[in-house]
Formats: C-alpha cells, structure tokens, sequence
C-alpha cells in the first residue's frame, strides 16, 4: 500500500479563482484516477467515483466542511445537525419520516402548476427578445416553485430567495468572506420557519408541507429543531440548488444552439436534456466523504480521517465512460450530479420535475437562444452557477393586420 505520493496531481480545490472545469483537471485525470488537494484527495474518474460512493469505510464528509474553512457560528452549528451529514440509525430515521414528502404523487400533482409559473416567466419576456435570465427567470421560478410547494403566498419569494442565496455562501469555497452575511441569513431563515410552523399550526392537509409536519407527529417523529432544521435545508436547497442548476444549463445549451433546437423541435427530450446538463455542468461539482477507518483502493493507501472529495464533474466527463460531446439524445451511463448511496440527494425528483418543466416550456418560446454579455459567476467550484446571465433571443413575429 501507498499514501499518496508527492508526484501525484494536485488541484488547489480552496482557490476561488480555480475551476474543476479547466485543463488541470483533465490533464490530472488523464495521469491518475485522484489528485491531492488541500482537503485530502480528489477523485477524477467515473469507475472509481461510483465505487467510492458506495463504499463502507466511507462517510458523509460535508460535515467537516465549515471547519475546514475555519468557519463556526450558526451556520456551522445548524450544518451539523442536518439529515445531509447525519449517518448510520439518525440518517435512516431522518430520511424514512421525509421521504414521503417528495412521493412522486405530491410532485404530479404540481406539475400544471409549474408549467403555469414557466409560461407566465416567458410571457413577461418574450416579446423583448432578451432578458437576464438569472433575475427574470430562475430566481422567481426557484422560489416560487419552493413557495408552492410549502404552501406560502407567492410574494414571499423574493425574502425567501435573499436568504437562500445568502445562506448558500455558507457552501462556496470563498465562504471565509462571507461568514458573517451567511450566519444573518441562517438566523433569518429560521426566523422565518418559527413563523412558518406557528401559521400551520392545526393546519391538516396532503400537500408536501402538511406531508413534512405529519412527520413530526408519527411514532418516530421528528423533533421541533429537526423539523426547524429539515425546512430549513429545503429552502436553501430548493431554491439555490435549482436556480444555479438553470442557469448552468441556459448557460450550456446556448453554447449548443442546435440542442437547444433539437428541443424545440422535441419536447419529448426534456428530461434527457437535465440529465444530460447535470452529468456536464452540474451546480454540485463535488460530494464529499471522511474515511472513519483505513483502507485500501487502487493500491492506494487512504488512512482514516481522510477528506474524500469526489469530483461529479470530472466523473460526469470523463472520456473512459462519455464521448460525443454534449447531446441531449445520447443514452449515457449514471452521471453522479446527485451524489448516490445512502445520501444521494434527498431532492433530486424535485429539481427533476421542476428542471424538466422548464426544459419543455422555454426552448419553443425562446428562439435562437444566445448569450448577450458579460456572464457573472459564482467561484467554479463547490457549489456554484452563474450570478447574471444575459440572454438574447428572437421575439415572436408580429401578425400582420388583415
């Protein structure tokens, strides 16, 4: 066995101006299956991504995450307690009393609703023939799909998206800048789900809030400050997750004109075209895990206590498993956008069906999508997603009086 030597690749993974995207990723991948990092090891390819996901001797290793940056306060404090970084019995309970929450049932039956909020997006922006797309689109889209689904009125949303993407500086690499603005949006959030829970008091129901505080009441229920906790993760990954993860794919497939064509032409390719999307520009470029024991892989010797992260990024574009660029038609092999195993993303049908409403509604609306300036991005790394995104397109053809 070997720890990893000084010859191998070594990604700066804390540097804000680092990208997982750039050529020192792939020329890494291209020599070694992992890298060094400042955090542990980085794994770059598929194969070995998938099986470290699964692997025994590995845990949830977000849980470090503040204290690597040398980040405490309630952010941190909140962080450590969520089902994201809980293990073993605690997760299970956890999961098992929420899952019933994001059934495929709850999501059906939102869907016309979704497909309503797109249109009426579309229709403020169509006939200007541009917009910024993160502002005009999926910054109400994300917030308000997240107000719907808690049963809020949908003039909440812009408070709501304020403190999402606050509180989601909590999970860039630059969140050392921004402690201090990332903890008032923590204590705003929760703030805000005291509020929540006091409105719903009494409040019976089958929708996926009524279905989240039914939870609190079973047998195994969840805890106040769990319940506190769990509403908390879902604005945060509600709406951050999903409005960077559009904006990632406007970003993409206006690069791609003719996919962006293709699905014009074929609706039926949506959900395709998300996948796709997530396995090349997912908004999570890594998950992450701690080794709770020593262990082998490769030959390569990983002792306990080692940060793991495991880059969806390079695994969703390494050459060995894809090939053939960006296509929305291709049948390609599981991307890890979603992480997998025992955490894989608790939300992941949500920003699905939300992500593919979109992908149906937008594309014949808005022609000849392109980029029209400058773009403005979160670091390209950890989580991240464009900040301003002008778009241009070609407006609908006036009819002509008869």
């Amino acid at each position: 066995m070997t720890t990893a030597p000084d010859d191998a690749p070594y990604l700066p993974l804390d540097d804000p101006d680092f990208s997982v995207r750039g050529p020192e990723v792939a020329e890494a991948q291209a020599r070694s299956w992992y890298a060094r990092t400042p955090f542990g090891i980085a794994v770059l390819r598929h194969a070995e991504m998938g099986k470290l996901l699964l692997h025994p001797k590995l845990r949830q290793g977000s849980h470090a995450w503040p204290a690597l940056n040398g980040v405490t306060g309630t952010f941190a404090e909140w962080w450590e307690r969520t089902i994201l970084v809980q293990e073993g019995a605690d997760h299970a309970r956890l999961r098992k009393l929420v899952n019933p929450a994001f059934a495929g049932r709850v999501l059906e039956e939102m869907r016309p609703r979704f497909e309503a909020l797109a249109t009426e997006l579309v229709d403020a922006v169509e006939a200007d023939g541009r917009c910024e797309f993160m502002r005009d689109f999926a910054d109400p889209y994300a917030s308000r799909i997240l107000c719907m689904m808690l049963g809020l009125p949908h003039d909440e949303a812009p408070h709501l998206l304020e403190l999402a993407s606050d509180m989601g500086l909590g999970l860039s690499v630059s969140v050392r800048e921004h402690v201090d603005r990332v903890d008032r949006a923590t204590e705003g959030m929760f703030a805000y789900a005291d509020a929540l829970l006091e409105k719903r008091r009494g409040v019976t129901g089958t929708g996926f809030m009524s279905t989240l505080i039914a939870a609190s009441e079973d047998a195994d229920r969840l805890s106040r400050q769990e319940l506190r906790d769990m509403i908390l993760i879902l604005i945060l990954g509600g709406i951050d997750t999903t409005r960077n993860q559009l904006g990632l794919a406007i970003s993409l497939l206006a690069e791609h004109p003719e996919q962006w064509s293709l699905l014009a032409r074929r609706p039926d390719l949506a959900r395709k075209a998300v996948e796709e999307v997530i396995r090349v520009r997912p908004t999570i470029t890594w998950v992450t895990r701690e080794a709770v024991e020593d262990f082998e892989v490769n030959g390569l010797h990983i002792a306990e206590g080692t940060t793991v992260h495991l880059l969806s990024v390079a695994a969703g574009t390494d050459p060995a498993v894809f090939d053939g660029g960006f296509d929305i038609s291709a049948d390609r092999k599981r991307h890890y956008g979603f992480g997998g195993g025992v955490h894989h993303c608790l939300g992941h049908a949500v920003a699905r069906s939300d992500m593919t409403v979109a992908m149906t509604v937008l594309p014949p609306r808005l022609r000849n999508l392109r980029l029209a300036g400058e773009v403005e991005w979160l670091p390209d790394s950890g989580n991240t997603g464009p900040l301003r995104l002008p778009v241009a397109f070609d407006p609908p053809v006036a009819r002509r009086a008869v």
